[in-house]
């Protein structure tokens, strides 16, 4: 067993390592671990073949569970935003959790983070760890005003929910309850079934839920629950219902009790496909409906509203074209239910009836196809149109069966040949409404950089996702740590290249600073110690924007000088009993790095040590000599003469044995060798410590390695993890470094041991933690103003280079190669979907670009992108578009729609819909435009059914209907039209 009860390493290592494989199952309860705590564990218990050397290192001795990282602004409920899975937190099972706290214990005052498994999807069912908690805001029915908030898991039922509430408005047992979800100010849906979880319920964040208490009279101050017509809404939309004025009605109550919930459940059967409110105002614009948030779906709304106002599919559901078109044998389509379910609520939308709907169906269909919308987190707008677009098509894919057709290879051929026979191809195995709104074609060429292959294809493409101009360089702050041990650390603030090196930090730095960049080291401190010790070679990436950096002047050339050595110092203090059953010596302090010559006396590395830092360890206390002025080296001009003497035999900015050399002395007063070893005002001699500290503090452990001479500290090497005492050699008392004994990495170090005692009195925890900021710290980067629509097309085809993880097979030299890709647009369909790539992810970065896109409203002219010489029309007007609205992870989705009954542009907020000028259009929300060429809008006669309501047009005014004949002869040629158009080669 290790000290203190815990386990033995290998055990602790096999235990964990065996539950972190755990399965996730429903129900069970996972905790969180922030993951630097977890690293440095893993280092202390060897979990890693590769990383034993510090296994049972005490100076790696990860100590308490430390969740700090994980907290926001140290609140022990709340998690930071946007943490990710590995990067910033390790998810422990119970059982592995439960073993490590009894190991390790848990930092004072925080909370285990505790989170619940939750089954998402209803057809593909899997399990994750819930990380982030629904916040619910709670009140009474009488008093709306006082709202407590409270988190709760998807996996917590109402019955969960209303004992909280009970608890937290003190409401007796026997008292009959019934509880309320409030969408908005006059908009109530009862909640109903006890046992139904909060995923289940649709309750999303913020979401306020109202618990309402039985009258003593009997009745409900809310109203009668007696229904008054069948198959009415379910919600209730005044803020007080009376049974002779309740309008939006809900089957009867049936007064019973519930274990001892005393719920009131309503006897009606699940939800209608659609809940509608204010259902007395029916003259509305057909499509100028709103659509309900039921949790977190503003991006699923702001997508219908787009498609919702793309005219030719809206046309096409609502003249129940789909119905002919069904395809419920398709393996890769959805039985035709997504179509079903959009067709559906399309009507709505349209019919004029309502100002909003809630489309609770058509969320629960899209969540039964696609898991990853199931839930009530926040997703992306143009992930959803992705899916939509894709499954309407397979769900009305006129082909009933594709067949397999053996692509041919270029070989030379024109390009008008190739892509005529590729659209071919894919009209063969594709033909839908979606193809015929939506699909287009672009050429793909391919050149392999060791043979020159060329590899061209033409493929469909739904939509386009056109880059931004990527902002180049990133800030980042760090803290250079000069040699000269009296100057504070500085803050600066960097402007560096976002794919850049360790160098470039340093050249940035260097130009800041004028430290020279071969000069510098750069290190990530946590926890008191050397997270990481870069090489200038490493990529920027690996530096998250939490990591504190901290970059060190030193006196040498690292990559140049081999007669010095370049030490990792860490400052522990001796350890003394705690609740922990650890024997173990904390770190405290920041650590920090000394160069010293590869051979070099025991008392001459001290005084260096205790040089290095003289700005917050004082050398003399009060209780010393009266006589003797407190000190530390602040005094700059430093004798071996006082019985408090700090002796300086090897100055940092020097580190020679035997030599000085003038031109690096910094000015100080140098003594010779024979001046120091063994004199009796040797800092930490036996005088100081009867001055300044009892007798009763002395203790063996305060000894030096060698000697008998009492000092501040004590010090002891580790090299990869294992105590080294060879380097001072007993018979010279001379400390010798090689390149098989030391090298410069975080797991070989020296680490001082003081006595508490020692530490309370000499070492200054608030000096020593004390920095300045440079005046770079001001600076706030420039962001440019905008850039043009036509920028971003450009820059989407523009030849590059693939990268190392995505190299291009090269039939001719049999390998991967990394080849130049180039993207060319061939033909453009009839509605143009342009998707903004504003969110970009790595493994070390996530950002969101708010760089305002300039683009057109109208006359949008695509003819100098298109190198088909035959394209055609391909001039667009703006008719959608998605916003959205904040940061990573989250924000809010709107739409802007033009709608085609009156030709005007309105504002969609989920359930608001205003008028809108183009003014406020073009924003820096603008994510995801449709576009419509003009030759395709109504009146045009493109489509069919614009065709069809031309000709009935005519039959109304009293025009000869023309014969089934003719509208036959008429459908091929139009068949034939679309085709060309769709290619662009008329």
């Amino acid at each position: 067993m290790a000290e203190g009860g815990a386990a033995d390493l290998e055990t602790q290592r096999a235990e964990i390592a065996a539950l972190l494989k755990t399965q996730l199952r429903k129900g069970e309860t996972w905790y969180l671990a922030d993951s630097r705590w977890f690293k440095q564990w893993k280092k202390y218990v060897g979990f890693d073949s590769w990383d034993k050397y510090q296994m049972g290192d005490q100076n790696v001795y990860p100590g308490p569970i430390d969740n700090s990282g994980l907290l926001k602004d140290g609140d022990s409920l709340s998690l930071k935003e946007h943490l990710i899975d590995e990067l910033d937190y390790i998810l422990v099972p119970t059982e592995g959790w439960n073993k490590l706290v009894s190991w390790y214990g848990l930092t004072e005052n925080q909370e285990p983070v505790a989170r619940k498994v939750v089954e998402q999807g209803m057809f593909v069912k899997h399990c994750k760890v819930e990380v982030y908690l629904t916040e619910l805001k709670l009140c009474e029915d009488g008093n709306m005003d006082n709202l407590v908030t409270r988190r709760f898991s998807k996996a917590d039922t109402i019955d969960t929910i209303e004992k909280e509430m009970r608890k937290c408005f003190t409401i007796p047992d026997e008292k009959e309850t019934r509880l309320w979800n409030k969408y908005m100010s006059n908009t109530f849906e009862p909640l109903n079934k006890p046992d139904s979880t909060v995923q289940d319920a649709g309750l999303y964040q913020g979401q306020v839920l109202v618990i309402e208490q039985k009258n003593d009279d009997g009745t409900w101050p809310r109203g009668s629950s007696t229904p008054k017509s069948p198959g009415a809404s379910h919600f209730s939309t005044l803020p007080k219902i009376s049974p002779s004025s309740l309008s939006n009605n809900y089957n009867s109550f049936n007064n019973r009790n519930v274990k001892n919930s005393n719920y009131s459940i309503p006897s009606y059967s699940s939800y209608n496909n659609y809940d509608y409110q204010e259902q007395g105002r029916h003259n509305e614009l057909p499509g100028l409906c709103g659509l309900c948030n039921l949790g977190n779906t503003c991006f699923m709304n702001s997508a219908v509203q787009c498609l919702s106002n793309t005219p030719p599919l809206t046309e096409y559901f609502l003249n129940d074209k789909y119905q002919e078109e069904l395809n419920m044998d398709n393996p890769l389509g959805m039985r035709g239910e997504i179509a079903k379910a959009y067709a559906d609520l399309i009507k709505q939308i349209w019919s004029g009836k309502f100002n909003y709907i809630t489309p609770r169906a058509f969320k629960t269909q899209v969540g039964r196809f696609a898991p990853q919308f199931s839930g009530y987190q926040q997703q992306d707008s143009q992930e959803l149109l992705a899916f939509l677009l894709d499954g309407l098509h397979e769900d009305l894919n006129r082909i009933r069966k594709k067949p397999y057709i053996q692509l041919k290879d270029t070989e030379g051929r024109p390009d008008k040949v190739v892509a005529e026979e590729a659209w071919e191809i894919h009209l063969k195995r594709n033909d839908s409404i979606i193809v015929d709104i939506f699909h287009g074609l672009f050429k793909s060429t391919l050149v392999c950089p060791v043979c020159c292959k060329v590899s061209v294809t033409f493929d469909p493409f739904c939509y386009l996702t056109i880059p931004l101009p990527m902002k180049k360089e990133r800030t980042l702050e760090v803290y250079l740590v000069r040699l000269d041990p009296l100057t504070k650390p500085m803050q600066y603030k960097l402007v560096v290249p976002k794919v850049g090196y360790l160098s470039d930090l340093c050249a940035a730095l260097s130009t800041l600073s004028g430290v020279p960049a071969d000069r510098m080291i750069v290190t990530d401190i946590y926890n008191h110690r050397f997270h990481r010790i870069f090489a200038t070679d490493e990529n920027l990436s690996s530096i998250m924007e939490r990591d504190d950096i901290y970059v060190f002047e030193m006196a040498i050339n690292r990559s140049e000088d081999t007669d010095h050595v370049i030490i990792p110092v860490y400052q522990r203090e001796k350890y003394r009993q705690s609740g922990y059953n650890h024997s173990g010596s904390p770190l405290f302090g920041q650590p920090f790095l000394i160069t010293v010559p590869r051979v070099i006396s025991e008392d001459k590395f001290y005084n260096m040590l205790l040089l290095r830092m003289c700005r917050y360890v004082q050398t003399t206390t009060e209780n010393d000599e009266a006589e003797e002025t407190p000190r530390c080296c602040k005094d700059r001009g430093v004798n071996g003469n006082g019985s408090n003497g700090v002796h300086e035999e090897g100055s940092p900015s020097e580190m020679e044995t035997d030599e000085q050399d003038d031109e690096s002395s910094q000015d100080q007063e140098l003594p010779s060798e024979n001046d120091n070893s063994q004199s009796e005002g040797s800092v930490g001699g036996d005088n100081d410590l009867e001055n300044g500290i009892g007798a009763d503090q002395k203790s063996k452990g305060q000894q030096q390695l060698v000697g008998h001479k009492k000092r501040l500290f004590t010090f002891q090497f580790n090299n990869l993890g294992n105590t080294d005492f060879n380097y001072i050699k007993e018979e010279t008392r001379q400390i010798r470094f090689d390149d098989r004994q030391h090298r410069l990495d975080e797991r070989s170090y020296l680490s001082l041991d003081w006595e508490p005692g020692l530490k309370k009195i000499y070492f200054d925890d608030n000096a020593a933690e004390d920095f300045e900021k440079h005046e770079s710290m001001e600076y706030k980067p420039q962001k440019k103003v905008f850039v043009k629509l036509k920028d971003c097309i450009e820059l989407f085809t523009t030849k590059e280079k693939l990268g190392i993880e995505d190299p291009w097979y090269c039939p001719n030299c049999k390998q991967h190669q990394q080849a130049t890709k180039k993207l060319d647009l061939w033909s453009l369909p009839p509605v143009l979907v342009v998707h903004v790539k504003r969110f970009s992810y790595s493994r070390y970065m996530r950002d969101k670009l708010d760089t305002l896109v300039d683009f057109p409203i109208s006359d949008l002219d695509m003819s100098e992108f298109l190198i088909n010489p035959n394209a055609g029309p391909c001039r667009y007007d703006l008719i959608a578009v998605s916003n959205h609205y904040g940061g990573m992870g989250g924000g809010h989705y709107t739409a802007f729609a033009k709608s085609k009954d009156d030709d005007k542009w309105y504002y969609f907020d989920d359930s608001s819909v205003s008028t809108a000028s183009e003014e406020q259009i073009v924003s820096k929300a603008a994510y995801v435009l449709f576009y419509q060429r003009q030759d395709t809008i109504s009146g045009t006669g493109y489509f069919a059914l614009d065709r069809e309501a031309e000709k009935g047009a005519s039959a109304a005014a009293g025009a000869p209907a023309e014969s089934d004949e003719d509208l036959n002869e008429n459908d091929n040629d139009e068949h034939d039209v679309e085709n060309e158009n769709c290619m662009h080669t008329n």
